[in-house]
């Protein structure tokens, strides 16, 4: 079998990383087969769309899959049984009454691989494919995750300008009409400051709004490998980010569920899987390896046949300390399933928490501050129209109500991440496109043999 040389060309993929680009048509016909009869909204990238490009596109879910095909010849090799040894020698003897000087003989050294040894190698090996098995949907999570969170700092970047832009205009004019009263001696220019103050802090807000939108596109193009001009005049779509999202009910029974199903935790069980498998080993070691030596010698037109059988005892302690080292490396094994469970659970409390918080937030946001500074506004639009007041204190008006959906806008992203981080604990979409996902109709998470 000859294997040709595969070089990396350095230079040359990192010019192609820089210069890469969005194949959108290709990730559309991806999304579509991920949630075959799903309507989806067009001309741009959705959540699920943005799904099948982490599946097709993304380098590190690329490097865990070549992982899964690795580990998966790994066990075919675990499979195969030991190489026999071929010893051929040859003697002369200066013997004149041998009927022949030469004496050629060849003997062979065959290892029986049998028993708890072998079992436990096959096994450790086939362990290795469910782990990176379990590897590859945990780089799969994390990578949905972030893009997830990107896609939020975009959208709520986007509505923060605007809103940025009406209540920086709004201060605007309430600077103005008061510098038009201090100019005719009705306040004094002491009076400027706290709304300049507050002009120049909505002036930030917009600012960092902006910074926002460029970091949340940036941090989708990481996680495809792309550039982030990848992304210019394409359309990030998301139809009901401003819905507010469902919340699950957290019943002992899923919190359960998610623990015994989330990806790590299972990579734990592997690891204490492995770590048994490598004790069977060592207490198979304690019994001695079988070796057959059948042989072949011509000696002067003499034919011999020899047969050996050699056994390699084990240690002097008969193996003991190897196996008292893989007994604790068990015990160390199964601890880290515990840890892996107190993770997951606090993980998932601690997001459940902070899901109901936000939602309180944008419920208080919406019920009363939000009603509250409409019914203002709309009063100082009645008012203005009959004059009386004037355009400062009609532009105050304005603000605040302004400032009261900015902390809405606000207050609706940080529900939106505590869904994505309740997402990550229980390892489950809880709404959208993504809930419509098959898994098996993907290749790379059903198990296909394909790199």
């Amino acid at each position: 079998m000859r294997v040709p040389p595969a070089p990396v060309d350095l230079p040359a993929r990192a010019a192609a990383r820089v210069g890469g680009g969005l194949d959108v048509s290709a990730i559309a016909a991806r999304a579509a087969t991920l949630a075959p009869g799903t309507r989806r909204p067009e001309g741009g990238i959705d959540r699920l769309a943005l799904f099948a490009a982490i599946l097709s596109d993304d380098p590190r879910v690329a490097a865990a899959r070549a992982g899964v095909v690795a580990a998966r010849r790994d066990a075919r090799l675990a499979h195969k049984a030991a190489n026999p040894m071929l010893s051929v020698a040859s003697d002369y003897t200066n013997d004149p009454s041998m009927p022949a000087p030469w004496t050629i003989g060849a003997t062979a050294d065959v290892q029986l691989d049998f028993g708890g040894r072998r079992a436990g190698r096959i096994r450790g090996a086939d362990l290795g494919v469910v782990g990176a098995g379990y590897d590859l949907v945990e780089v799969v999570w994390a990578e949905r995750i972030a893009a997830a969170r990107g896609l939020v700092d975009v959208f709520a970047g986007e509505r923060q300008v605007a809103l940025g832009d009406e209540l920086v205009a709004l201060y605007d004019r309430q600077l103005a009409a008061m510098r038009r009263r201090v100019d005719g001696g009705e306040m004094s220019a002491l009076s400027l400051a706290p709304v300049r103050a507050a002009r120049a802090a909505a002036a930030r807000a917009r600012d960092d709004a902006r910074a926002r939108i460029v970091g949340g596109r940036a941090a989708i193009a990481t996680v495809l490998g792309v550039p982030v001009s990848a992304f210019d005049g394409v359309a990030l779509l998301w139809p009901d980010f401003d819905a507010v999202p469902p919340a699950p009910a957290i019943t002992p029974g899923l919190k359960q569920a998610a623990l015994v199903h989330r990806a790590d935790v299972m990579r734990t069980m592997v690891a204490y899987d492995q770590a048994e498998a490598a004790l069977r080993v060592e207490v198979a070691r304690q019994t001695p390896s079988i070796s057959l030596a059948p042989g072949y010698s011509w000696e002067g037109g003499l034919i011999h046949i020899p047969f050996g059988i050699a056994l390699q005892a084990p240690s002097f302690d008969l193996n003991r300390s190897a196996i008292m080292a893989a007994e604790a490396h068990r015990a160390a094994a199964g601890q880290a399933i515990e840890s892996a469970l107190a993770d997951a659970q606090g993980a998932i409390d601690t997001a459940a928490s902070e899901r109901a918080a936000a939602e309180a937030a944008l419920a208080r946001l919406t019920h009363e501050e939000l009603p509250q500074a409409r019914l203002a506004a709309d009063r100082a639009d009645a008012q203005l129209r009959l004059g009386a007041i004037d355009r400062a204190d009609w532009a105050a008006a304005k603000s605040a109500d302004a400032a009261a959906r900015l902390a809405a806008i606000d207050a609706l992203a940080r529900l939106r991440l505590a869904q994505i981080g309740l997402e990550a604990a229980l390892r489950r979409p809880l709404d959208g496109p993504e809930t419509l996902i098959s898994v098996r109709t993907d290749p790379a998470l059903a198990g296909d043999d394909r790199p």
